[in-house]
């Protein structure tokens, strides 16, 4: 199966793509959503993020105070490589089960959605790498709109994440997402028609 490595800077329009793919009956599993299951309450993951991290992290309700842990790994990169070594694993084995369960639906194509694609060995898993791009300005406008962010945070976090230039030079397809919605929308349709050809004309794999 065709299968896509879907990535961006942090609030480049990476889940709005998604979400347009998936509308368009293409199996989509969000590494986002896998990373917020796996430090869930009573699973083990977060158990290791406490180990590491202290219980200063958690909220009254035993769950992950997502913010918290944000503004310590920004800040120290050396906290921000341990957890990535605690959960990156955890991550991508749950990535791999739901791929397999979502082929089984025999969905035209697969794509993996994982904001850190280029700096970790997930791209080994995509046949294509998608890159979401946007003008880091707007990108820090939407996160402090998004996430209610100061904007040197916000700042300070897309500094963090992986050169722009080298994600550009990491991918086989780009979508500028510096307009509207309705722009980004029929930019999708037209890379889906794309993926659909090629994933057509794609030889079988092995079993």
């Amino acid at each position: 199966m065709l299968t896509i490595g879907l990535t961006g800077g942090i609030a480049s329009g990476k889940s709005a793509v998604a979400d347009m793919l998936a509308e368009l009956g293409v199996a989509v599993i969000d590494t986002d959503i896998i990373a917020r299951e796996v430090v869930a309450p009573g699973e083990p993951g977060l158990q290791q993020v406490v180990d590491n991290f202290g219980d200063a992290i958690l909220q009254s309700d035993g769950c992950l105070d997502r913010g918290k842990l944000r503004r310590q790994i920004f800040a120290d990169p050396d906290k921000r490589r341990q957890l990535e070594a605690i959960l990156h694993p955890l991550i991508r084995e749950r990535a791999l089960l739901a791929a397999k369960t979502a082929a089984r639906q025999n969905p035209p194509y697969l794509v993996f959605v994982v904001p850190l694609l280029v700096e970790t060995n997930f791209a080994r898993l995509a046949d294509r790498v998608l890159v979401v791009d946007a003008d880091p300005a707007l990108q820090t406008q939407r996160l402090m709109q998004r996430d209610a962010t100061a904007e040197d945070e916000a700042a300070r976090i897309i500094a963090n994440q992986a050169d722009r230039d080298a994600r550009l030079r990491a991918a086989d397809d780009v979508l500028e997402n510096d307009g509207s919605l309705a722009e980004l929308s029929d930019a999708v349709a037209a890379l889906h028609a794309r993926y659909l050809h090629i994933a057509a004309n794609q030889s079988p794999a092995t079993p």
